[in-house]
């Protein structure tokens, strides 16, 4: 039997031991299985307004690491590697992450590296954290990401082409804003305003709904800020502890009402679109053997992830093709999923995906999602994980699927069980 050959008998054997199928055989616990001890996120404030508008990524990606080591119990010094997502941050953010990781408490044998891949960073950070677990390059790691919007959002964003990538027509995409590729998309893909304005208002009116049920406080570590009162000029200490972009009343008639953003007969708006915002998120991973050696508490496992590539004037898609691939990965139906954390990046897109794949609405974001509370770039990919891990183990559930699409035309996807 070739290498191949065997890979493949171990992968199907992994996926229909003793002869079971689907949820069955991925909620069947193994020794080598990668499962997840702890998973936190700070509130997530309005860029340039909010709560942390005044505190740098790294100082964010610190405070929710320190809460990750005083929930879990961890010792620092067992934490071998930890790989943080962020997209805006200058030089990748590679030093100061570093350096947040060290002023948490990690020791200096602690590894630490940044990466990008834009909206997913942050579930691409902890993926590869997954990844070097199940390869046994490590034994125990974290995946993060951050974002401060406030700080580092702008027409900087977008460095200039060359000569040789802007003669490339598809290449050319790749820089076209978000904003302008949603509002196209919407009008290919028939979304119309109506449809979006419902879905973006009912993003607001679960948010709402879980944030005063107290339903995002124990994925929350509450952090302590300066904070400069725009209006005065005075600095404060604060403590932030609960998503502050999150607004009660929001209608459909009411988003009706806002002027488009991106053309005069367009559909696209600051009420139908991700949040501009601040925040960060960390997801501790390790084997199910170690764990346990650890004493440490599972509260989840790490299944299967897809990336994919789609046109960049149809980024907005990703999810419609990543989460196919990510659920014949796993072995599972799309009606096996009790729960889908799709971000909303823009209602247009999330909203397509949605019915395309074809997706009870019940299942999308019960909590809520971006439209509502907040896209900080990086860090999406690592706070959907403690939503969605929080929220299955409050309804009693068992299996959940994470997605994104991503910026110059990608999706990825992720496969989640709840303990």
């Amino acid at each position: 039997m070739s290498s191949a050959q065997q890979r493949l008998s171990q992968v199907s054997s992994h996926f229909t031991s003793g002869g079971k199928k689907g949820v069955a055989a991925i909620t069947e616990k193994h020794p080598d299985d990668i499962v997840v001890t702890c998973a936190l996120r700070t509130a997530l404030t309005k860029g340039g307004k909010g709560g942390f508008k005044d505190t740098a990524a790294a100082d964010l990606l610190a405070g929710v690491f320190k809460g990750v080591i005083d929930r879990s119990g961890i010792d620092p010094k067992v934490v071998e590697d930890v790989a943080v997502g962020s997209v805006l941050a200058p030089g990748g953010g590679a030093t100061e992450f570093r350096a947040a990781a060290l002023v948490a408490g990690f020791p200096e044998s602690t590894a630490v590296k940044s990466l990008n891949r834009q909206c997913s960073s942050g579930l691409q950070a902890i993926v590869d954290i997954a990844n070097a677990i199940k390869s046994g390059m490590i034994e125990v790691g974290i995946g993060a990401g951050v974002e401060s919007m406030s700080s580092q959002y702008g027409p900087g964003a977008v460095t200039e082409f060359s000569e040789l990538l802007e003669s490339h027509p598809e290449s050319a995409n790749c820089k076209v804003p978000m904003g302008v590729l949603s509002e196209q998309m919407a009008k290919d893909r028939n979304v119309s305003r109506a449809v979006q304005d419902a879905f973006a208002a009912s993003s607001y009116q679960k948010a709402v709904k879980a944030q005063k049920a107290g339903l995002f406080n124990e994925e929350i570590v509450p952090l302590q800020v300066k904070w400069t009162d725009p209006k005065t000029g005075e600095e404060k200490t604060i403590t932030v502890k609960a998503d502050d972009g999150i607004r009660d009343g929001i209608t459909a008639e009411s988003l009706g009402k806002i002027r488009p953003a991106f053309a005069k007969d367009g559909s696209i708006h600051a009420g139908n679109a991700s949040q501009i915002s601040d925040g960060a998120a960390a997801v501790l991973l390790m084997k199910r053997s170690t764990a346990q050696r650890l004493g440490q508490k599972i509260i989840g496992k790490y299944v299967a992830a897809s990336v994919v590539g789609v046109k960049p004037l149809l980024m907005g898609i990703g999810p419609w093709k990543a989460i196919p691939v990510a659920l014949e990965k796993a072995g599972i139906t799309k009606d096996e999923v009790d729960i889908y954390e799709i971000n909303e990046a823009f209602a247009s897109q999330c909203v397509w995906c949605v019915n395309e794949l074809g997706l009870p609405q019940e299942k999308i974001n019960p909590k809520g999602g971006a439209i509502a509370f907040g896209h900080p770039l990086g860090c999406t990919g690592a706070r959907q994980i403690s939503t969605l891990l929080t929220e299955l183990k409050r309804t009693n559930k068992k299996v959940g699927v994470t997605s994104m699409c991503v910026g110059t035309g990608m999706g990825m996807a992720a496969v989640w069980v709840a303990e």
